[in-house]
């Protein structure tokens, strides 16, 4: 089986079937489930992100409605082979009894982290072929079908930021590789998507520099600096203002100076 939270939610049989729940409650007790698979998801945790601070005095009574509905789908459906018990109630709340292979959140997190150590280990093309594979996990924003609640949103943003990471992590295995061209049009959609990460930027005015095209590095950097006086009301970073001094001064190695200060 396979469970698919980044992007609509969705599950996929053994034979190929994709099938999505309707019912949006059902939907965020199955999701927080699987954010922790093989571990307990107290009751407490479940309640909180089905009601948030203000929930019914039947909360527990509706929760373990929820949980029989989710088994009576995976039977009903056929989405899980005989005899398979999916959710398992404890003392304290639930279990999702499913591997980390079988959850996409899951594997993403494991190629990111794979990836990041190729990296460091001086291996950026096969950083490049596993973070590849981990974007390439992405359908959509996370859990798009179903309004989630305040603990899922906590999960929803964890997985921004660690997308965030995995792009640097593209750019940096790239940049390793020498392909500075390669990165630009990626960082020009980036900082449209990202407009305040000055990472970004500071990516985009490097790669531009190490590719000849001084002007549009300064073209970049005025860019970046405007939009930080008027969106924050502060100053680009020093990293940016050591790009920006890098290509204005040939002395100091014009280009070549604005890559090394990117890396």
């Amino acid at each position: 089986m396979r469970f698919n939270l980044i992007g609509p939610f969705e599950i996929v049989t053994d034979d190929g079937r994709t099938y999505q729940p309707g019912t949006p409650k059902v939907c965020q007790t199955l999701a927080l489930l699987l954010t922790r698979p093989g571990e307990v998801v107290t009751a407490e945790s479940l309640i909180r992100e089905l009601w948030g601070e203000n929930p019914p005095r039947s909360a527990v009574t509706t929760l373990q409605t929820y949980v029989y509905h989710a088994r009576r789908m995976f039977t009903q459906e056929e989405l899980a082979p005989a005899g398979r018990c999916l959710i398992v109630t404890g003392p304290s709340g639930y279990v999702m009894r499913v591997e980390d292979s079988e959850v996409d959140v899951r594997i993403f997190e494991r190629l990111v982290t794979r990836a990041r150590y190729e990296l460091a280990e001086e291996e950026p093309q096969r950083a490049l072929r596993t973070i590849g594979q981990a974007l390439d996990l992405w359908r959509g924003p996370a859990l798009s079908n179903f309004p989630a609640g305040d603990v899922l949103a906590g999960h929803i943003v964890h997985l921004e930021e660690l997308r965030i990471r995995a792009f640097e992590t593209r750019i940096e295995a790239q940049e390793a590789l020498g392909r500075h061209r390669e990165s630009i049009p990626e960082l020009r959609k980036l900082i449209n998507d990202y407009p305040l990460n000055e990472w970004f930027h500071s990516r985009l005015i490097g790669a531009l520099g190490a590719a000849g095209r001084r002007a549009e590095a300064l073209q970049a950097y005025q860019k970046v600096r405007r939009l930080l006086a008027e969106e924050l009301g502060l100053e680009p970073s020093p990293e940016l203002k050591r790009l920006h001094r890098g290509l204005l001064s040939p002395t100091r190695g014009g280009d070549r100076v604005a890559v090394s200060a990117a890396v």
